[in-house]
């Protein structure tokens, strides 16, 4: 089977595409640019370099949210005008789900820490058992002293990864101490990577977890900035 993978959920914008077990190509950029200049063009790139035929794809695995709110419906809307101008089905990655599968095989907990401001993260924690991975606490949108407080109350060694973590790193450090060993993951994983979303994308598609590509829609977990401020006024 072959997954095209897309994730434009935070800084990164990224495109991957993976055949069974291997990572065919993948293009992941992290640079002052709108995701509306780069994914596109990336996707021709990638297809470009690896001769992909767009239809002999078996599906189109997108992270589906949380993350920017602007991000994620140039995401969702080039996954859905893939899926309904191919007839493919669309398989919608939970955007932490995606951000913790960066690390599979890692012996300690996962905590993916993505910046949602205001003090907040969209986070959750994940345990992999090989490459197996189990939703300890699934995404969620919280403080960052909630998150926080949950690994302290697990006492599990923990590694931290994702854009909240240059935000919150002082206040991990000052919160977690020496009570739980922590540490952060390296530049090459601690970010999105649309091959995470792929593959997991391809586990996904096997279980038949899919929609159409009529039926996909983001996950924002929580209220945009506008729709705050328009309920703070009209209470």
């Amino acid at each position: 089977m072959k997954v095209l993978g897309l994730d434009s959920s935070g800084l990164v914008a990224s495109v991957a595409v993976v055949e069974d077990e291997n990572l065919l190509g993948e293009y992941t950029v992290n640079y002052k640019k709108t995701h509306s200049q780069t994914l596109l063009p990336m996707l021709d790139e990638v297809a470009r370099m690896v001769e992909l035929d767009l239809g002999t794809l078996d599906a189109i695995a997108v992270a589906g949210g949380p993350g920017s709110f602007t991000g994620l419906r140039i995401g969702s809307a080039t996954a859905k005008g893939l899926g309904l101008a191919l007839n493919l089905p669309i398989v919608n990655i939970p955007t932490v789900d995606a951000l913790a599968y960066n690390l599979a095989g890692h012996r300690d907990l996962v905590c993916p820490l993505m910046d949602a401001r205001r003090s907040q993260t969209y986070t959750g924690l994940y345990r992999f058992c090989g490459n197996e991975m189990e939703v300890v606490l699934a995404q969620c949108a919280v403080g960052l002293e909630e998150i926080l407080d949950e690994i302290g109350r697990r006492q599990e060694p923990v590694v931290f990864l994702g854009d909240g973590v240059p935000v919150f790193r002082d206040r991990i450090r000052e919160y977690l101490g020496m009570r739980v060993p922590y540490t952060f993951a390296p530049a090459h994983v601690n970010k999105q990577r649309a091959g995470a979303v792929a593959a997991l994308g391809m586990r996904y598609l096997e279980k038949g977890m899919v929609q159409t590509a009529a039926e996909h829609t983001p996950e924002y977990l929580r209220l945009s900035q506008a729709e705050r401020e328009r309920a703070e006024r009209q209470a």
